[in-house]
């Protein structure tokens, strides 16, 4: 039996490792997987024609946030992820509806372009709702070049650009970078630490909700599969996994409606679809991926705000 083949066991004949739900924590909507560029090793493989999943409308979010606001009381933290979120007209108004709501927000963005025709926009956002917005940039290095090797020319000035701007107006900051390079986190964080001083930002490095630093998923490395006996060898719990309490709307292109899945990272997957409401969604997740062992239980992964 191949690898992750089987919902219930793994390859060896032992009982797939399970997270069953713990009450909804961070709700994400992905908005679409357009974006304005083609980043090396994206997991979601977001591009400026990649459109499988197809734009979230505001009314959609806001039916998901009544059903949330009803059914969820633990709900603290809406996000909102894409491709790239700001290419969806509709985001602003998403924002807002979240925020009014109650609800922290945090919206991951590479901050550029698309982001930049909402300036007005999110200057209202952050005035009407002082310290419960923030923006997570993704830069993939402290250095132009290892940067741009992901991006593409010109990515690193449109992204820096776009980051002082955030700073200037006083937004609520993080950073997200990447880990494939041959340096250790400490040097990764003190690289950080030295591009923040050098743009006069208030940043901690060491802060790991202010730098998140994701671990890699590479398609060609062996992962192992993750056991039910592994939680004691490796001393971690079930709760500490993303699916025990995060959950993202998606909406597949040609879809009537969106569905929920398990978590940010498999959208494509159709054994992570949980059914087309919060409620439906609220159940046990095997952990029958390689990114859930690799992300998340191996790597300490998630992608939340704290």
């Amino acid at each position: 039996m191949r690898p992750f083949s089987d919902p219930d066991r793994t390859a060896t004949g032992e009982t797939r490792a399970t997270v069953p739900f713990a009450g909804l924590r961070t709700l994400w909507f992905n908005t679409g997987t357009l974006c304005n560029v083609t980043c090396a090793g994206c997991y979601i493989e977001s591009s400026p024609t990649n459109d499988r999943l197809a734009y979230l409308g505001r009314d959609e979010v806001r039916t998901i946030l009544d059903e949330a606001a009803a059914q969820h009381a633990s709900l603290r933290e809406v996000a909102f992820t894409g491709g790239e979120p700001f290419m969806n007209r509709d985001l602003p108004g998403m924002i807002r509806d979240a925020l009014s709501a109650g609800y922290r927000v945090l919206v991951l963005t590479n901050a550029m372009r698309p982001m930049r025709r909402f300036e007005a926009e999110l200057e209202a956002l952050r005035a009407d709702f002082p310290g419960r917005l923030t923006l997570r940039m993704s830069l993939d290095h402290y250095s132009a070049d290892l940067h741009e090797s992901l991006r593409g020319d010109g990515s690193w000035a449109a992204a820096i650009d776009g980051l002082r701007w955030l700073a200037r107006a006083g937004f609520d900051l993080a950073i997200a970078g990447r880990t494939l390079w041959d340096e250790d986190e400490a040097a990764l964080r003190e690289g950080y630490g030295a591009l923040f001083a050098e743009l006069g930002l208030t940043l901690d490095p060491q802060d790991p909700a202010q730098l998140v630093l994701f671990p890699e998923m590479e398609q060609q490395r062996r992962v192992p599969e993750i056991t039910e006996q592994c939680w004691g060898i490796l001393g971690k719990q079930p709760g500490q996994m993303m699916c025990a309490d995060q959950r993202m709307v998606v909406k597949r292109r040609g879809a009537e409606k969106p569905v929920v899945v398990s978590c940010t990272l498999l959208p494509y997957d159709a054994q992570f679809e949980l059914g087309d409401t919060l409620a439906a969604a609220a159940r046990t997740v095997k952990l029958n991926h390689r990114y859930c062992a690799e992300f998340c239980v191996l790597g300490g992964g998630s992608c939340r705000a704290a």
